[in-house]
């Protein structure tokens, strides 16, 4: 019998869902240094301007903010916006490059998280939004939160 791994979130990119519709998301390991780990036990990781992009038929990570570990020197420490390079399996990266180069899509980091003790990322398929699509999207959470408190009254 399979044993679920523990799944703690380090770190979320909620505006990634208001500036891009999400088709597909993928799970991808990252490769990491010892330092940035580290760090990102501690949580202190930004997605927020982060993407992913494919090159050489390797997927990078790219401009996400991983801060230096403080307990340590500064001579062992990482530096903070690196690329880092995700493991996926060579079928995903052939699919990926198809979706990425005909249809115009962006890979945006979508969560980092800990499964057990490995550092994981979701990586989220997406096309962007128009400010006409974001105006949907903040009046119909703001309709839910309206049917929400009418009912939570009755």
């Amino acid at each position: 019998m399979i044993e679920k791994l523990p799944v703690k979130i380090v770190s979320d990119n909620r505006q990634a869902r208001y500036l891009y519709e999400i088709l597909e998301t993928y799970e991808a390991g990252i490769e990491l240094t010892g330092t940035e780990v580290k760090s990102i036990r501690m949580g202190k990781v930004n997605l927020r301007d982060g993407y992913a992009l494919i090159r050489n038929g390797e997927a990078w990570l790219s401009n996400v903010h991983i801060s230096p570990y403080e307990i340590s020197g500064k001579y062992f420490n990482h530096e903070p916006r690196r690329n880092r390079k995700l493991l996926l399996h060579k079928k995903e990266i052939n699919k990926l490059i198809g979706l990425l180069e005909q249809q115009g899509l962006t890979l945006i980091p979508l969560k980092m998280y800990l499964k057990g003790h490995w550092v994981k990322i979701s990586l989220g398929l997406g096309r962007g939004k128009k400010l006409h699509d974001k105006r949907e999207t903040v009046k119909r959470r703001e309709d839910q939160r309206e049917m929400a408190r009418a009912m939570k009254r009755f």
